[in-house]
């Protein structure tokens, strides 16, 4: 019964410290070994611009059973689960191989200049899009192996926007001012504001997606350089424009305007017809003392 009594109580020591040993914990006394571990040292998702470049973090540190030859392979996991991964970037044998001319295989290098010494990161230049992906870092050094995963957003910057003003600028009316730009990975946000110290229109409203700034009732206190902001994600460009307040024309001038021009036509046109008329009649008479010549 004593023996039973203590083999139970061995038994239920040493289990969870087995586990704790399959675990990779590392206690003094007991000097549980571990195996391969890597670790990312980048966030799990990075979002970057076209056109700059990143590093994607990825250190290892073998344990002392890992005897085998290193391998270190970068590869592009496919969204789709019954597709194989793209193998991108290996490192074997103190060799360097990029595996295939695809795009995401372009501009990409080891960080290190040295991979072998536990910095397995990797350096891509010159961002597009076809660079957005979820990258795999897998460190192999038989028996033991581990992998990280890091997945990168390269999106687009906005481009320098157009301005421009719909609308007569008259005074007392309805004015809009746009902007847009043509590039730029969605969402894109737009905000207006004036340059001048001073409020923005009261009477007015503007739409963050479309980039219109609506000014319901134009006046001469609002008049002056607008500026629209676009930005995204990654980066913000701005155009500016001079909203003017023209005072609408005089409206007794114009009816007056429009009369006498109408009374200036009717009467060209009478004279024009006076003319017609006296020559006509001439040309008649001509005719006829013409035809009594010749009668006599």
């Amino acid at each position: 019964m004593l023996r039973d009594s203590r083999s139970r109580l061995i038994s239920a020591f040493f289990t969870p410290v087995s586990l704790l040993c399959t675990a990779s914990l590392l206690t003094t006394e007991l000097r549980c070994v571990r195996g391969m571990q890597v670790t990312s040292t980048s966030p799990q998702t990075i979002q970057k611009a076209a056109g700059e470049s990143v590093s994607l973090g990825c250190s290892y540190t073998p344990s002392p059973s890992d005897t085998g030859e290193l391998a270190i392979e970068w590869t592009a996991v496919s969204p789709d689960s019954t597709q194989t991964d793209q193998m991108l970037m290996s490192y074997t044998s103190g060799t360097t191989h990029i595996h295939g001319t695809h795009a995401p295989a372009k501009g990409l290098s080891f960080a290190a200049t040295d991979p072998s010494l536990g910095d397995a990161s990797m350096s891509i230049a010159l961002l597009s899009p076809a660079h957005s992906a979820t990258y795999q870092c897998r460190v192999r050094k038989a028996p033991g192996v581990d992998t990280s995963k890091v997945s990168l957003v390269v999106l687009v910057k906005p481009s320098v926007p157009e301005c421009w003003v719909e609308g007569g600028e008259l005074v007392g009316e309805a004015v809009s001012l746009h902007c847009k730009s043509e590039k730029g990975s969605t969402p894109l946000k737009y905000w207006w504001r004036r340059e001048a110290a001073g409020p923005s229109p009261a009477a007015s409203t503007q739409n963050s997606v479309t980039g219109e700034l609506r000014i319901t009732n134009h006046s001469q206190s609002v008049a002056g350089f607008y500026l629209c902001e676009v930005n995204n994600a990654v980066g913000a460009e701005h155009c500016r424009i001079n909203l003017k307040a023209k005072k609408p024309p005089n409206r007794a001038a114009v009816i007056v305007g429009t009369v006498v021009g109408s009374l200036l036509l009717v009467f060209i046109l009478l004279v024009f017809i006076g003319i017609l008329y006296w020559k006509l009649s001439n040309r008649h008479r001509f005719e006829e003392e013409f035809s009594n010549d010749i009668g006599c």
